[in-house]
C-alpha cells in the first residue's frame, strides 16, 4: 500500500500507541511489523507514539491499519482483531477519562442500568469529541442509542466497502458499554458508514444487554 493521504484530523497520541499495542499483545511483534510494512506505517516499527495526549496521530493512519488487517488476515479474521484493538483501546486508555466524564464516582455507580446508558453513552462520546478531532454524537430511542461518528477515523479515505467496515470503533464502543454498565455486553452494530457511501458512521447501540 502507498503513504495514505493524510487527513489533517487526529486522535491524541496515547489512543495510537494503545491501539499499536492492544495488536502487538494479539499478533506478536513481527505480525504487527508486517502489518505496518502493508500500511504504509513503517515509521512506527519500533517507534511507538508517546505515551501523550498531543494531537499526534492521523486518522488516516488508523484507517490503514484497517484496511491491511483486511488485507491480510481477510475480512472476517481483520474483523476479530480490529475489534479486540478497539476494545483493548477503551480498558486500557478511555476508561481512566471516567472521572473526566463524571462516570466514575459512586453516585453513579449505583445508578439502575439505564440511567448509567443515557448519561454514560453521551459521556463517551463527549471524550471523543474533547479529546480528538473525531466529533461524535448520540441520540435516545425507544430501544436503542444512535451513535454517530461525523468525521471518523476508522474509514478515512475509503469509499468502495460493500459492507461497514469501522471494526475498531464498535469494540471500542462495546467495550465502553460494558464500563459504563459495570460489566454488561451490548449489541453494537454500524448501521451507516462512510466508507460504503454514507455520510455518517451510525452504530445502534441495543439498550437491553445481551443475556
Amino acid at each position: 500500500m502507498s503513504p495514505v493521504q493524510k487527513s489533517g484530523l487526529y486522535y491524541p497520541n496515547k489512543f495510537g500507541l494503545i491501539t499499536l499495542k492492544s495488536l502487538e499483545e494479539v499478533m506478536g511483534k513481527n505480525g504487527l511489523n508486517a502489518i505496518l510494512n502493508l500500511a504504509g506505517l513503517n515509521h512506527y516499527i519500533d517507534s511507538y507514539p508517546p505515551d501523550n495526549l498531543d494531537k499526534g496521530f492521523d486518522f488516516s493512519e488508523l484507517s490503514a491499519l484497517g484496511t491491511a488487517l483486511e488485507d491480510m488476515y481477510g475480512p472476517r479474521g481483520g474483523r476479530g482483531l480490529a475489534l479486540r484493538a478497539g476494545r483493548a483501546t477503551f480498558s486500557d486508555a478511555l476508561k481512566n477519562f471516567g472521572a473526566l466524564a463524571g462516570v466514575a464516582d459512586l453516585a453513579f455507580v449505583v445508578l439502575p442500568l439505564h440511567a448509567k446508558l443515557r448519561i454514560g453513552v453521551p459521556a463517551m462520546a463527549k471524550i471523543f469529541s474533547q479529546l480528538s478531532d473525531q466529533l461524535s454524537t448520540v441520540e435516545e430511542k425507544d430501544n436503542e442509542y444512535l451513535y454517530t461518528i461525523h468525521k471518523c477515523p476508522c474509514c478515512w479515505g475509503r469509499h468502495n466497502a460493500d459492507k461497514p467496515v469501522c471494526f475498531i470503533a464498535t469494540g471500542l464502543l462495546q467495550e465502553g458499554l460494558k464500563w459504563v454498565s459495570g460489566g454488561n455486553e451490548f449489541r453494537v452494530n454500524e448501521s451507516k458508514c462512510i466508507a460504503v457511501g454514507d455520510d455518517v458512521c451510525e452504530f445502534v447501540v441495543q439498550k437491553e444487554p445481551i443475556a
